[in-house]
Formats: C-alpha cells, structure tokens, sequence
C-alpha cells in the first residue's frame, strides 16, 4: 500500500487497527507524512512487531 493509499483510507484502517489491538492510542495512531517512520517506531514499541510486520498488518486491513 502506497503512501497515498494510506493516508486516504487512514480514518478506516486507525479504527480497525484500534480494534484489533486495544493497547493502542489516537496518538500512537497519528500519521504524518514526514513522521510515519515514528509512527512506526511507536507501533513497533507498543505491539512488539517489526516495522515489516506492521505494514504488512496494515497492508491486510
């Protein structure tokens, strides 16, 4: 999924990636263009996942 992908369907994919994982936040849930790398890094934190591991969850929503 490309960057423009995401960020068009981000409200729909956040919620369900809230509804799977419950531990997270709006706030590790925030995308930015420029900062999706930390995004990355907060979801890696918080779901104990690698960076490919979370795209691809992302990418499966």
């Amino acid at each position: 999924m490309n960057t423009t992908q995401l960020q068009g369907t981000w409200n729909e994919l956040k919620a369900k990636l809230k509804m799977k994982f419950a531990v997270l936040t709006d706030n590790d849930l925030m995308f930015e263009e420029a900062r999706k790398e930390e995004m990355y890094g907060r979801l890696q934190n918080k779901l104990g996942k690698t960076k490919d591991e979370i795209i691809k969850i992302i990418a499966s929503l």
